[in-house]
C-alpha cells in the first residue's frame, strides 16, 4: 500500500513539473494570453486578480447593448479591453478583444506598435476594408484585424472611397492604429 502511494504521489510530482506555464503576453488564435476563446465575464477576477478590471455600464441596463470591459496592471497601465457577446451577463464570453499594451505580441512578434510590413511579411491578409478614415486588415490566420488611419497612407489613396485596396497600396512602415482579436465564433 505504501508503494502505490509513493508511486502516485511521485507520479504527480513529475506531471506537475512538466507543465509548460501559459506567457501571459502570447496572442494566437485561440488565445491571449490567459484568456481564451472561451472564457466567461466571470472568469476575469481570477484571471486578473493582480490587475484592476473597470466595467462600464453605459445608459439603460436593459436596452442589451455590449459593454466594455477595461483591464489595467496595479501600475495604472492599461493592458486589454474586453468585449463580452451579451451585455451584463457574467457567463457571456469574450467576443472582441482590443490589444492595447505593446508586450502582447504573437508568435511571430506582431505587437500593438508594430507596421504594415509586419502584418504582411509574416501573414496572409485576408481582405482589406476601406472605411473613411481608416483602413482595416483582416487576419483570419490568427482571428485579427488591423486598423490603419489613412493619414498613414499616401495623399492620393485616402480619399478614393471606391478603391479596393491592395498590400500594394500600404506602405511598409504604415502604423497600426488599432489591434482586434475577434472571436466571433
Amino acid at each position: 500500500m505504501y508503494k502505490i502511494i509513493c508511486s502516485l504521489f511521485c507520479l504527480a510530482a513529475v506531471l506537475t513539473s512538466c507543465k509548460k506555464k501559459q506567457n501571459p503576453f502570447e496572442i494566437s488564435r485561440h488565445h491571449i494570453g490567459l484568456l481564451t476563446d472561451s472564457t466567461e465575464v466571470k472568469d476575469l477576477k481570477h484571471i486578473y486578480a493582480n490587475d484592476s478590471i473597470v466595467r462600464f455600464i453605459g445608459g439603460d441596463e436593459f436596452m442589451g447593448t455590449v459593454n466594455n470591459i477595461e483591464i489595467f496592471e496595479k501600475g495604472g497601465n492599461k493592458l486589454l479591453t474586453l468585449m463580452p457577446k451579451h451585455a451584463l451577463d457574467s457567463t457571456s464570453t469574450i467576443s472582441g478583444i482590443r490589444i492595447i499594451d505593446n508586450r502582447f505580441k504573437t508568435d511571430k512578434n506582431l505587437s500593438s506598435i508594430s507596421v504594415f510590413k509586419d502584418i504582411d511579411s509574416h501573414y496572409k491578409i485576408s481582405r482589406i476594408s476601406n472605411l473613411i478614415n481608416s483602413i482595416v486588415i483582416i487576419v483570419d490566420e490568427i482571428n485579427a484585424s488591423f486598423t490603419i488611419d489613412k493619414n498613414e497612407l499616401p495623399a492620393n489613396l485616402r480619399f478614393d472611397m471606391d478603391l479596393n485596396f491592395e498590400s500594394t497600396h500600404i506602405p511598409d512602415q504604415a502604423k497600426i492604429k488599432y489591434f482586434f482579436i475577434n472571436w466571433l465564433n
